[in-house]
């Protein structure tokens, strides 16, 4: 197993690794959750979409050739992701556990994650599924801004800055995403239920999937989450 940036001496998994999948449509709440989680259980937080931003902000070619496809609402090709995925994953702080979000989006990805594991020695223990309704979800998507120059986000309703122009932390300027405009989340949700759904078939005829209500406050959910993996608050 090789570590990534080179210098790093390779690690076998550790015995007590959790390692954990999150599921659920844009706006679910899946990078806020897994973040908190990660924290909570001491493991590697992997996030494809905050790896295909960076990508794209530095413009290299996959980040040009993720763009294209993001700007569009569709999802990033297998064959990009797949490389991507076994890039972080064999970094030496996943031997300790991680929590993945983002990635499987497809039963292809799935499948090949799993050849991944595999060859790591990572088993997998559990699916989170984050479930929320379509109205709620347009509503956190849409209100949602970034600052350009630190990435700090912000919402107008439910977390807004105290300059709407503005970052609290840096005083950077707030925009919106491409890919948080109305037309292309409706993209990006009609694409999930007709590529990423079957994933919780694929994963609950395993025995491993954890369904969970992502209504609520940040608290709320992250309580659920605690209880469907019987982890001490």
């Amino acid at each position: 197993m090789g570590a990534c940036g080179g210098g790093e001496a390779e690690r076998e998994p550790s015995e007590a690794a959790v390692n954990i999948i999150f599921i659920g449509p844009p706006g679910s709440g899946k990078g806020t959750q897994s973040l908190r989680l990660a924290e909570k259980l001491g493991v590697a937080a992997i996030s494809t979409g905050n790896i295909l931003r960076d990508e794209v902000r530095r413009k290299t070619p996959l980040g040009v050739q993720a763009k294209q496809h993001m700007d569009k609402g569709e999802l990033i090709p297998d064959e990009l992701m797949v490389k991507t995925i076994a890039e972080s994953l064999q970094s030496a702080n996943s031997a300790d556990g991680f929590i993945l979000d983002g990635f499987p989006r497809t039963v292809t990805q799935a499948e090949a994650l799993d050849a991944m594991l595999r060859k790591l020695g990572y088993p997998l223990q559990w699916v989170v599924s984050l479930n929320v309704p379509k109205s709620e979800l347009l509503k956190r998507i849409t209100g949602r801004r970034t600052c350009r120059d630190c990435g700090a986000m912000y919402h107008i309703i439910y977390d807004p800055p105290t300059n709407a122009a503005h970052c609290n932390k840096c005083n950077g300027e707030l925009y919106q995403r491409d890919d948080d405009y109305e037309d292309i989340i409706s993209a990006r949700l009609d694409v999930y239920e007709r590529q990423t759904a079957p994933l919780l078939d694929y994963y609950a005829a395993r025995n491993v999937a954890i369904d969970i209500n992502g209504t609520g406050s940040r608290d709320e959910v992250l309580e659920r989450i605690f209880e469907g993996l019987g982890v001490a608050a």
